[in-house]
């Protein structure tokens, strides 16, 4: 179990946000990261293997110079643009159109060195495009996803907005910490990264 003191953010950050909250549909790729089944069946998420992956998340996207963000979720559009405005890259909000990534004569064609996606099931697009140009592939995933194709997952609720939220703002964070890049002056705030 992660002590509280090596952790990114503390435990009851995670808990007020409801970062550890899964649904009742669990599927067998995601259940090494769940920690208890309540009695209506909805499952926790184990945060100290959330902070665990946010971290390693992090260390990756900071080692990378053209970051993809993508959310097709209104619920991921306030945060993933914030971390795309906090970290540099590109955000792709709403549908993802095809070829993106893929079709060089696409007029918003980009090349990105690793993409990170809200929720693979509803960013399917985005993640096939990069699985055909090999890049990795860093998602949100919540106990309902399949995690085939996927490099790291970060388990956790992708549906709420506090969630999102705060997901995004750690790893902004982490990132601008990992790239030797000064936190407090780009003066992060977690409320800007939450949808109200």
């Amino acid at each position: 179990m992660t002590k509280e003191k090596d952790m990114m953010m503390p435990r009851e950050q995670y808990l007020k946000a409801g970062a550890h909250i899964g649904m009742t549909f669990k599927t067998a790729d995601m259940r090494r990261f769940i920690y208890k089944i309540r009695p209506n069946g909805l499952a926790v998420l184990n945060i100290g293997l959330l902070d665990k992956h946010v971290h390693a998340a992090a260390n990756m996207l900071a080692r990378s110079k053209k970051i993809l963000a993508v959310s097709r979720k209104e619920n991921g559009k306030k945060p993933v643009e914030a971390f795309v405005k906090a970290v540099g890259g590109r955000a792709i909000i709403g549908r993802f159109m095809p070829g993106s990534l893929t079709n060089p004569n696409f007029k918003n064609f980009f090349e990105p060195d690793i993409i990170i996606v809200t929720d693979p099931a509803v960013d399917k697009q985005a993640m096939r495009e990069a699985v055909k140009i090999r890049i990795p592939i860093v998602a949100l995933c919540d106990t309902f996803n399949q995690t085939s194709f996927i490099d790291l997952v970060i388990p956790c609720n992708n549906k709420g907005k506090k969630s999102l939220g705060l997901i995004y703002y750690i790893l902004a964070k982490q990132v601008l910490k990992e790239r030797g890049q000064d936190v407090d002056a780009a003066k992060l705030k977690l409320e800007d990264f939450e949808t109200i």
